[in-house]
């Protein structure tokens, strides 16, 4: 390594160093924040923040962009190859409301906003100049200049889906359900479709609806995930650890660095 590229990465410590460390305090209060949160049952759940546990059945009919498979919520990211790792360059994620369902009750999720930790369902690594039709149809319609820019390297595909009957852990803000049922903006729960099972399914379930569950104005804090509640608390305890030891650590090789060069009189480049 050069000494240029030495005092780059030397500044690159220093300015990210505070931020991480920062961050690792927002995880510890996530941490803490899911620890006090008692789970509740989701017919008995008061509104406020609460922590609840379900299946998840599909409100709308979904299917995910790059497999094509059914499903309540997608999430997907393309990211590009360089020459250390893969840099993300698009991301995008379905806004579809999705029903939670214990043995007590039903609450509608509006996923819009959660931090979600879902498992990958597909991951392909293909040449931008030869991406089959799935891949090439999503670029051409959502990428912009710099992923079309993007096409001319090695390209990666992520998908990650939750299906029916896959059971999550959620951490959100509990409203009531008004008179006119509205989830979001100009949205009202109104079922797809005007008859067929599946219709009277999502007309029945839209009654028994207890809560809407979405992020809070006064507490934003929302997760989605397929982890248990004992092992997000493990991930997070870990990440929060590693933020407050690895943040301060990169703070101080950084600043150690630029203090030798200035003490020494010597140029870094």
């Amino acid at each position: 390594m050069t000494n240029l590229e030495t005092a780059i990465w030397a500044t690159a410590g220093l300015a990210t160093g505070p931020w991480i460390y920062y961050r690792g305090f927002r995880t510890l209060r996530t941490r803490r924040l899911i620890a006090n949160t008692p789970t509740a049952r989701i017919r008995s759940m008061a509104m406020g923040l609460v922590e609840i546990n379900g299946a998840v059945e599909p409100r709308s009919t979904l299917r995910a962009p790059f497999s094509g498979n059914p499903c309540a919520y997608w999430e997907v990211d393309v990211a590009i190859q360089t020459r250390r790792s893969w840099r993300i360059v698009h991301r995008n994620q379905s806004g579809n409301p999705f029903y939670l369902s214990d043995d007590t009750g039903v609450a509608l999720v509006y996923p819009h906003g959660a931090q979600c930790s879902i498992r990958f369902g597909t991951e392909e690594h293909c040449s931008g100049l030869m991406l089959p039709p799935c891949y090439a149809e999503y670029m051409d319609a959502h990428s912009s200049m710099l992923g079309r820019l993007a096409r001319m390297g090695q390209l990666r595909f992520r998908e990650r889906v939750l299906e029916s009957g896959q059971r999550v852990y959620v951490l959100g803000t509990a409203t009531p359900r008004s008179q006119a049922r509205v989830v979001a903006e100009g949205e009202e729960l109104q079922a797809t479709g005007t008859d067929g099972p599946i219709a009277t399914r999502r007309t029945a379930l839209d009654r028994e609806v207890v809560a809407v569950v979405r992020r809070g104005e006064n507490e934003p804090t929302f997760i989605v995930s397929q982890d248990s509640e004992k092992g997000l608390m493990l991930s997070l305890g870990a990440r929060a650890l590693l933020q407050l030891v690895g943040g301060p650590a990169l703070t101080v090789v950084g600043l150690g660095y630029w203090l030798m060069a200035w003490s020494s009189g010597r140029k870094p480049w």
